[in-house]
């Protein structure tokens, strides 16, 4: 090596030893992360991926990815900002975080929708590259006017990076078009990030070379952005600061980072193996259950079959014709697809054969707001089909719950031979958390019976014969003798046969109702999450707000106060003991994201003057927001 090159070596390793030695690492006990940018600037996969990293980590973790329009907004615009907020911990977290440490904005408008939600003295990393002329008119700044110039964020602490000229450099040799150079412009921001926060970026490598190896230049594009992002951190020192979160005190086992899609579709699977019956999704895709279909239809090897119907009831009732035939029919939809497969699952319910419908609520009424979360459906799942048409509803808690959940109601509708709900919504099935792989012996048994010849003493199969959980016997269409008539025309108690009799009619739909009503003496009696017996306030949830009720009502005890927390996995038929619960507190408090639907459910049933706290706005509920509403009833 010649003379010169080797002190100027020398000189730069000297260089950056000083400085990482007047750099200090602060361990910190939690962080919030939100990034934020146009829909096409991959804020969604760079939250992703950072999740993945953070789990591998050891970090207890709550993510909320928040969605633009489905349409696409115009490039720069306030509606088609996309952001993904992740908080992890070395304690326990049961949601993603009310406000940010740490706001990434890649344009004005990403600034300007997200700016409310972080905290004062907190982070922003600005790529400067998105506040130009055109970008600060597209997010309706002032003419003339520059957030990152004008000193109106002097309450926070400003990283202003480049990061469209840098990762344009990082990737100057390599034959790509300008535009699809700046597609890596998000990996140059998660190098940085990984630096910030004292991580490796071996997932990420592994991740990028498994979805992009045989495509070379995407490959190293998206590379090379993030080894830059990561060394101009690294040798740059901006902030003179790097932080680092310690494991969080998690029980022991196997874990990963799942998505509620995700753990509902290995659900599924668990069940199908345990039970042995082979699973059958028959689906429409719809936003935000596609990720189900698509999760699934990668399990073939594990006997799991998928068909994409044409639309909503096409989908049902071929999910239909396979619980008819032996296999568990399953059926996944949101909103708008609900209220179109209402009949078919009328004729699931005179059936009475075991199937589950999946629903992904979303905002609605109508098409609604697709990417935004909404508890909309409870009161259509409870009731929204024609006649007395009862069904038995479950919901999932958060995206891991998805997994126990779902497993569940495919055990109650094989069980009971019923026709089951279970609701998740996009929160739920976007949001990330770790998850503990169980083991197949901790599973619950699955008790499948089919009906294969004559009973004692029977001279023809009866196909609505029941036994004492009011459940008819599943005979597969074929099994010689057991020939048998059911359909959507009301049929004769016992025998099955076409009936116009009104006594008979009464009869079985009071029939059909018990039998419902009866699986509460099959399920657990409902426990409290936390809390006194008696109190003062009684807080019920059901689905998505688990979080951020536990969380609320947990300071409030650390206050000492008589705040106790109910969380509903069960909703119909109700666990048997909760009208003995709710009596024992002198206030109900029942927060929803929705206008208040099981607050009727709850009033009608018990009688009780629950109290409602509604947001409708396609955002959960904020621990401020709640912690708020209590304290003015506890004065």
């Amino acid at each position: 090596m010649p003379a010169k090159a080797f002190v100027n070596l020398t000189l730069q390793r000297l260089f950056k030893y000083f400085i990482n030695m007047a750099a200090t690492t602060e361990v910190l006990q939690e962080v919030v992360i939100k990034f934020a940018g146009d829909s096409g600037d991959g804020m969604q996969l760079t939250g992703s991926q950072f999740t993945n990293n953070t789990a591998l980590l050891g970090n207890d973790l709550a993510t909320f990815p928040d969605f633009p329009a489905e349409i696409r907004a115009p490039q720069g615009t306030l509606p088609g900002v996309s952001g993904f907020q992740l908080r992890f911990s070395s304690d326990m977290v049961y949601t993603p975080g009310d406000e940010c440490d740490v706001l990434v904005a890649m344009n004005a408008a990403a600034l300007k929708v997200n700016l409310k939600s972080l905290k004062k003295g907190g982070k922003i990393i600005a790529n400067t590259d998105g506040f130009d002329a055109k970008n600060l008119r597209l997010a309706n700044y002032p003419d003339g006017v520059n957030p990152l110039e004008d000193g109106s964020l002097s309450a926070y602490e400003l990283i202003k990076v480049d990061v469209t000229k840098m990762t344009r450099e990082a990737l100057k040799d390599i034959t790509m078009g300008t535009k699809e150079k700046d597609r890596a412009k998000n990996m140059f921001v998660l190098g940085f990030l990984y630096w910030m926060y004292n991580r490796n970026m071996d997932s990420s490598i592994a991740f990028i070379k498994e979805k992009f190896g045989k495509k070379p230049e995407i490959y190293e594009s998206n590379i090379r952005a993030l080894q830059a992002g990561y060394n101009f951190g690294d040798t740059i020192e901006i902030t003179g600061v790097t932080y680092t979160v310690a494991k969080a005190r998690m029980q022991p086992g196997t874990y990963r980072s799942i998505m509620g899609n995700q753990a509902l579709a290995y659900g599924l699977i668990a069940f199908s193996d345990k039970s042995e019956l082979p699973l059958f999704l028959g689906t429409y895709p719809i936003t935000p259950a596609s990720d189900i279909l698509h999760e699934l239809s990668r399990y073939k090897a594990f006997g799991i079959r998928t068909f994409q119907a044409e639309d909503e009831i096409a989908g049902i009732t071929s999910a239909i014709g396979a619980s008819y035939g032996g296999s568990l029919g399953v059926t996944t939809t949101s909103g708008p697809g609900m209220a179109l497969k209402g009949e078919a699952m009328g004729l699931a319910v005179m059936l009475e054969i075991p199937l589950v419908i999946v629903d992904v609520q979303r905002g609605g009424p109508s098409t609604g707001l697709p990417t935004k979360t909404e508890q909309s459906d409870l009161l259509q799942a409870y009731y929204g089909r024609n006649g007395e048409c009862p069904m038995p509803v479950i919901a999932a808690s958060t995206p891991s719950d998805c997994f126990d959940g779902v497993y569940e109601a495919c055990r109650i509708a094989v069980e009971h031979m019923t026709p089951v709900i279970f609701l998740s919504d996009g929160y739920i099935a976007n949001g990330a958390e770790p998850w503990r792989f169980p083991k197949s012996e901790d599973l619950p048994a699955v008790k499948v019976s089919f009906k294969t010849d004559l009973g004692h003493g029977e001279e023809k199969f009866q196909p609505y014969l029941r036994d004492e959980k009011l459940v008819r016997p599943w005979a597969v269409p074929g099994t010689p003798g057991l020939e048998h008539r059911i359909g959507g025309i009301e049929k004769q108690n016992i025998t099955g046969n076409v009936s116009y009799d009104p006594e008979n009619h009464q009869l079985m739909v009071k029939i059909r109702e018990e039998k419902v009503e009866k699986i509460a003496e099959y399920i657990p009696e409902q426990h409290l999450d936390s809390g006194p017996e008696k109190g003062k306030i009684l807080v019920i949830g059901w689905g998505s707000t688990y979080g951020v009720i536990k969380s609320t009502v947990a300071e409030l005890q650390a206050q000492g106060h008589e705040v106790s927390h109910a969380h509903l996995r069960y909703i119909r038929p109700f666990p048997r003991n909760l009208g003995d619960i709710i009596r024992n507190f002198d206030q109900v408090l029942i927060p929803e994201i929705n206008n208040g639907q099981l607050i009727k459910i709850i009033r009608d049933k018990y009688l009780v003057d629950a109290k409602g706290y509604n947001k409708i706005m396609g955002i959960p509920i904020t621990k401020s927001e709640l912690l708020e509403v209590l304290k003015k009833m506890l004065a």
